[in-house]
């Protein structure tokens, strides 16, 4: 048997304001927490299901530099014009790391500066 991705943590110095903006772009609620800690976030079904938790744990360490994981995201009910801009709304921002300027993905940083690409609709809804 092989393993799958189960959770994915990410260290963070606001654990509110990632929760939130994680939950809005993935549209996934809060399963657990212990305050100050960490929060855990996932699809409503909750932990187990196709999809992966994430882990929000608490770290005042800066960020430094790029991430050697990043999270990639495909939109599933709209075109990836349409995403872009709700994820501008929820407060992504979009960054350059050097990427192609006719790249077909867009990269984009989180509240904390944590970077994620939006691909090209590739994934059906659930």
């Amino acid at each position: 048997m092989a393993c799958r991705i189960s959770e994915l943590v990410l260290k963070c110095r606001d654990l509110e304001v990632l929760a939130r903006f994680w939950c809005e772009v993935l549209d996934f609620i809060e399963l657990d927490r212990e305050e100050g800690v960490y929060i855990e976030i996932g699809p409503r079904e909750g932990f187990g299901g196709p999809q992966p938790t994430i882990f929000l744990i608490r770290n005042d360490e800066p960020k430094n530099g790029h991430a050697r994981l990043h999270i990639d995201v495909n939109p599933t009910d709209r075109d990836q014009d349409a995403e872009l801009e709700r994820l501008l709304a929820a407060g992504a921002k979009l960054v350059d790391i050097g990427q192609p300027a006719d790249a077909s993905w867009h990269v984009l940083a989180d509240p904390e500066g944590n970077e994620f690409c939006l691909l090209k609709r590739r994934l059906d809804p659930l």
